[in-house]
This record gives C-alpha cells, sequence and structure tokens, in this order.
C-alpha cells in the first residue's frame, strides 16, 4: 500500500497566513460592507516599474517570431541576467561571486525548502530563530528532521531567541550545530544585523564546519551604509554561506516571479566519513533535474531592475514602502506602543502587551485592519503584531487613523 509521509502530521495547525486568510474571509462574509484595509502579507500593490514592463513586452514579442524565438532557456537562467546581478548585486559591493555561482529560480521560498534535499535526513543539527518566517520551520518538519511539537516548539531544533534585549540579532549558540538559517533584513521583526554581528556568524560557521543560509529578500530595503547586503560582504562567508535574494520586494515580481540563490564554487559540506563535498555541482545538479527555468521575458524584466531607469524606477518604488513604513511607525508610537523595524525594513514589530492573536482579531473587528500576529512566527513573536508597509500611501494612513481609533 502507499504510505503517506507522516511528518506532515507534526505540523502545528495551519500555515500562518493561510490561518489569516480564513479569519479574513469569515469576517468578510459577516461583514461584506467593511472595507478592510491589507497590511498584514508582505505583498506589493504598486505596478512594475515601466523599464521591466517595457523589457517584458520586447521579450515577448521576440517569441512572435522565427528568427528571435527562443523555447527551452538554460535551467541555471540566461548569461545576461547572472551577469547582471553578479556585477551589480555582488562585484559593485566587493563581493567575488561569479555570474556561474548564481542560479535564477522562480522564488525564494522554494529554494529555501528545496535547499534541503542537499543534506542528510537525520542527525542535522539545524539552528532557526525565533521568531522567524514559518517556512523554514515547517518545511524542515516536513522533510523529517525534527521530533513532534512541544509548548510551541519542535524537538531536535536549536531555537535562537530573537527579543527587544538583544535588539531581535540573535547571537550564535553556546552549542555547535551544523545548519544555521538567518534572514536580514528580518522577517517578521524589520531587525538589521551589523557586519560585528555577521562577522560572529560567519566565524563561528568556519569553527563548527556549519553551514549559513543567508535569506537576503529584504535588502534593497537598507539605507543605512553601515549595513551589509549581502553575507558575502562578510570575510570568510565564501566558505560557510548559501544566500537567497528575490525580486519580490526589491522590483515589485510577487506575482511575476523571479529570484536566485548563491552557491559559492568551493564551499563544502561533508560525508559520513568526513570526506569534503563541494556543494556548487550538488545543487546545479538538483536545480537542472527539477526545474526547467524562470520564463525568458521574465528575466529580461528582472535584467531591466539593474539598467539606469530600472534602477531609478524599483528604488523609488521602494522608498515609497520605505514612507509607509515610517507613517506606521510614527502612528504606533504616538500611541504609546514599542516597535522597531520600519527604518531599513517594510515592517514594523509592534509590542501590544498581550496575545498576539486577540489583538489581530481587535484590529480585524475594530477597525477593518488586516495585520500579522507574532505568535505565527514562533514562541519569541507571542505579545507582537508585524504590520506590512505593503499598500497605498492613502490607505496606510486611514489604516493608522482606525487604529488609533480603536485602541
Amino acid at each position: 500500500m502507499i504510505l503517506v509521509n507522516e511528518n506532515f502530521s507534526k505540523l502545528q495547525a495551519s500555515y500562518l497566513f493561510s490561518e489569516i486568510a480564513k479569519r479574513v474571509r469569515a469576517y468578510q462574509e459577516a461583514t461584506p460592507d467593511a472595507a478592510i484595509i491589507r497590511l498584514g502579507i508582505g505583498d506589493v500593490t504598486l505596478p512594475l516599474a515601466p523599464a521591466c514592463l517595457e523589457a517584458m513586452h520586447r521579450a515577448v514579442d521576440e517569441l512572435g517570431h522565427s528568427a528571435t524565438f527562443r523555447g527551452y532557456g538554460p535551467e541555471q537562467g540566461y548569461a545576461f541576467l547572472r551577469e547582471a546581478i553578479a556585477q551589480n548585486d555582488y562585484q559593485a559591493r566587493g563581493c567575488d561571486i561569479a555570474p556561474d555561482e548564481i542560479f535564477v529560480s522562480d522564488g525564494s521560498k522554494c529554494d529555501c525548502a528545496n535547499i534541503q534535499e542537499l543534506f542528510a535526513g537525520e542527525g542535522l543539527r539545524i539552528a532557526i530563530p525565533d521568531p522567524v518566517y514559518p517556512v523554514y520551520v515547517d518545511t524542515n518538519v516536513m522533510a523529517g528532521r525534527t521530533g513532534p511539537a512541544r509548548d510551541g516548539r519542535y524537538d531536535g531544533l536549536v531555537y535562537l531567541e530573537g527579543t527587544a534585549a538583544n535588539g531581535f540579532v540573535p547571537a550564535p549558540p553556546a552549542e555547535p550545530v551544523d545548519l544555521i538559517y538567518l534572514c536580514f533584513p528580518n522577517n517578521p521583526t524589520g531587525a538589521v544585523a551589523t557586519r560585528e554581528q555577521l562577522q560572529a556568524w560567519v566565524d563561528y560557521a568556519r569553527a563548527n564546519k556549519a553551514l549559513i543560509l543567508f535569506d537576503a529578500a529584504y535588502e534593497a530595503f537598507i539605507r543605512d551604509p553601515a549595513i551589509p547586503h549581502s553575507i558575502y560582504e562578510i570575510p570568510g562567508a565564501r566558505d560557510c554561506a548559501i544566500e537567497f535574494r528575490s525580486f519580490s520586494k526589491k522590483a515589485g515580481f510577487t506575482g511575476v516571479r523571479c529570484a536566485f540563490t548563491v552557491v559559492p564554487k568551493g564551499l563544502l559540506a561533508y560525508a559520513k566519513d568526513g570526506t569534503a563535498v563541494p556543494l556548487h555541482p550538488m545543487w546545479n545538479r538538483r536545480h537542472t533535474t527539477k526545474f526547467n527555468g524562470v520564463s525568458y521575458p521574465v528575466q529580461r524584466a528582472a535584467e531591466a531592475v539593474y539598467s539606469a531607469d530600472g534602477a531609478c524606477q524599483t528604488t523609488q518604488q521602494v522608498d515609497y514602502y520605505l514612507g509607509n513604513a515610517k507613517l506606521i511607525r510614527a502612528g504606533i508610537r504616538a500611541l504609546g506602543l514599542d516597535c522597531v523595524g520600519g527604518d531599513n525594513s517594510p515592517y514594523v514589530w509592534v509590542n501590544v502587551r498581550g496575545d498576539s492573536w486577540a489583538f489581530f482579531d481587535r484590529l480585524l473587528h475594530a477597525a477593518q485592519v488586516v495585520t500579522t500576529p507574532g505568535a505565527g512566527f514562533g514562541k519569541c513573536g507571542e505579545g507582537y503584531i508585524r504590520i506590512s508597509a505593503f499598500n497605498d500611501r492613502a490607505k496606510v494612513q486611514e489604516a493608522m487613523g482606525r487604529i488609533a481609533q480603536a485602541l
């Protein structure tokens, strides 16, 4: 008989954003006239930058002529996009990253999950921040790398607690681990890590032969010149880190779908007998075996992000969202609530001094504003909500007015 993967039964409740959608849908059905403002899920609202749209149109037109038609492209991504990424995102910042170390994909969420296939299924010591983007935890549970959940946490994981006391940037653990998930600017807290803090993680990983999975999906929101945009700005990171990036928030591609993963040549993991194994050819094999590549028009649109017009237009879009975040942060502080984030991040992390789901429901029912309860991001998220800056400026202003009245 066919057997199921029983690890799925260990997952706690439903996926966070599915539960939010369920509650919002129930409220909308009960009050169909309610004008709900959504500041929960991190989905963009501005249209694609003109430079990206024009590039996509040109690419689509090419597909309509036999002389310029393209079928299957290289699974790793077209050279024109990989070269633009390497030059603009890495080499311009002094990072030694070559185009063939970049693998274009349809989303960092997928890559963060799929990368697990390179590593042993049992005995892996995994360190995951708390609070954290749920995909890091849930996909490890699905893969059978954890025990059951107890008091909101899974056996077999090393939790790195992010709290107000440490600025929501956890330090390396005292015990050795093998695989480390880091995300900066952080989702959900909006916290950023300094060079010194990231150097401590790189030094720890090299000392313990560990690997850092560094999610930099929100690096485009960094405005403080002292904050690194990439883990590869840190000496030694090529020896111990894989980086994930996305065009979703950088260029509004949440519905277009384009991202990339950086796996340096020479980055090693180890067989059971201690033999060093390079990860670059393994990821290349996995990528080419299970993925047929991002469409040509989408990759041309992504390439346009790095053009003079595209860089200007997408930066303006990010600045727009950061302007929303500034309004949210100011409004929350005017209410006497503590918060972090929103300056180098599109998220504002608010201390609600109580049950986060109850506060979520309160804002939904009293203000018709959707946020994200911190408890959905982990045990350390309880008592907080995340407010997203991804919306129209007028709606953000209206939402903050509603929240002020509701509280």
